[in-house]
């Protein structure tokens, strides 16, 4: 992945400085009375999870690294500012075991990543599986860095699986470049290709959309040879001047007709500038057919934020409100949904985004006040205040449209024909998930929560108060 040489990184002190008590009360006061201004409650008739982990934010690739983990800090301190967690089961998410991680990656990869030292990173990589170099630094923490995010989709997902959550949230996921023994654009661990196995073990099909600015290429070659998974990928492509280079239209699965697989990739290649109505349009066209097609039992989307208008990487013009429609429809298509973040470098952008995802989710988004909360840690850091900023905000020069209303008629057409070739609902064969993943996890989690409404007396009244719950505001 190419990025910029001579650009200077801000520092930011340490996030979240230790408060005292009486700061805490007040903060706590204030995002209580920021829900109930902002309509902000369980939804009713489903279940939404939220799955992080405050460990993941302490990461660092690196002075000049465009990937910042502190952007999850700014999410999710923007995300509880609005009170949106009180409408949401929220999860501190565990580390995935080396056993989950073998599901798809070698054991040489893992074992190397785990034992790898941190080394200052150089033009191209300098140590096996493509690692040492710009785009993927050995780091200080790597290994429990890529345990904890993949931990996190891979609880998502379980919860999606035993129908205690309909709509599961892990915004520091979504790491779709990485292969099966080496890590690539970023990212060190598939937690996609993680979540989906586990998705497999209950769903016959599950639909994987990819609305990141780069091809979702490591999902996609992972489940290239199966007809279980769908993979729709929308992203700029040139296969020169644009990593990864891949995703061309053509590109639909393997070329051999008895492979299950063929048919069941779908790329649509888009050029630099397209915005919101063009890329609703198509997004909304493209995946009713696939859905009508594919007939999936549950979505998987990738929110990768660099397709915003602004990214330091990305060349579209998308808003946060364009970007938040596609959440948006997959949602209306009342599936088991798993949400994941991605790409994004202008961290200020990417909360914005996930914040707006996260109140479509929990069906507050008619209601929400687009000007940020007074209290929102960082405030400063957004710039503009609002959770809208306009293109020219964005922007700082306009970016013509290069996508004509031909070349997407040609894109929809294309896709259209292919999907003619893939079969109705193939048949498979179920498989329970394992014991230990549904009953022995309820008990411990009943038993944890137990004995913290007997020890903690804050704890205990702060759920009578009911806060967030329908017709208890």
């Amino acid at each position: 992945m190419v990025m910029p040489t001579n650009t200077i990184v801000q520092n930011y002190g340490p996030p979240f400085a230790v408060h005292g008590d009486v700061d805490n009360l007040k903060f706590s006061r204030q995002i209580k009375e920021e829900a109930i201004r902002n309509g902000i409650k369980k939804p009713k008739g489903y279940t939404v999870s939220w799955h992080l982990n405050p460990e993941i934010e302490r990461h660092h690739f690196g002075r000049s690294h465009p990937m910042k983990p502190w952007r999850l800090t700014l999410a999710k301190g923007l995300i509880t500012s609005y009170g949106m967690h009180y409408a949401m089961d929220s999860y501190v998410s565990r580390k995935a075991t080396p056993e989950e991680l073998a599901e798809f990656h070698t054991q040489d990869y893992l074992d190397y990543l785990k034992t790898a030292m941190p080394c200052e990173p150089v033009s191209y990589p300098s140590h096996p599986h493509n690692l040492g170099g710009d785009d993927c630094p050995i780091f200080e923490g790597l290994f429990d860095y890529c345990s904890m995010y993949a931990g996190a989709s891979i609880d998502a997902a379980r919860k999606l699986c035993n129908h205690q959550s309909d709509i599961a949230i892990n915004w520091s996921g979504g790491l779709h470049h990485a292969k099966k023994s080496e890590a690539s654009g970023f990212c060190y661990m598939n937690d996609i290709v993680l979540a989906i196995l586990q998705l497999l073990r209950h769903h016959p099909r599950v639909l994987y959309i990819d609305i990141d600015v780069h091809h979702g290429d490591g999902v996609e070659e992972a489940f290239s040879s199966t007809d279980r998974v769908m993979t729709v990928s929308f992203h700029k492509y040139d296969k020169d001047n644009f990593f990864p280079g891949t995703g061309p239209l053509n590109s639909t699965g393997p070329e051999d007709e008895h492979n299950p697989g063929a048919h069941h990739t779908v790329n649509v290649p888009l050029n630099d500038g397209i915005d919101d109505e063009q890329y609703t349009s198509l997004f909304k066209t493209v995946i009713q057919s696939c859905v009508d097609r594919f007939q999936p039992s549950a979505i998987v989307l990738q929110c990768g934020a660099d397709s915003l208008a602004g990214d330091r990487l990305g060349p579209f013009n998308l808003q946060v409100q364009g970007h938040g429609a596609c959440v948006a429809f997959c949602k209306s298509l009342r599936l088991p949904l798993l949400l994941v973040g991605g790409g994004g470098y202008t961290p200020r952008n990417v909360a914005r985004a996930w914040t707006n995802e996260t109140s479509i989710a929990i069906g507050c988004d008619a209601t929400l006040n687009p000007i940020l909360p007074n209290h929102t840690p960082y405030r400063n850091h957004f710039r503009q205040t609002t959770l809208f900023p306009t293109p020219d905000e964005l922007l700082t020069e306009s970016r013509l449209n290069r996508n004509t209303p031909k070349r997407i008629a040609e894109i929809v057409a294309s896709i259209n024909e292919e999907l003619r070739f893939v079969n109705h609902a193939p048949s498979v064969q179920m498989q329970d998930i394992p014991p230990d993943l549904t009953g022995l996890r309820d008990e411990v989690e009943d038993e944890i929560r137990e004995n913290r409404e007997d020890k903690d007396e804050d704890y205990r009244k702060e759920k009578e108060e009911a806060v967030g719950v329908d017709m208890e505001l």
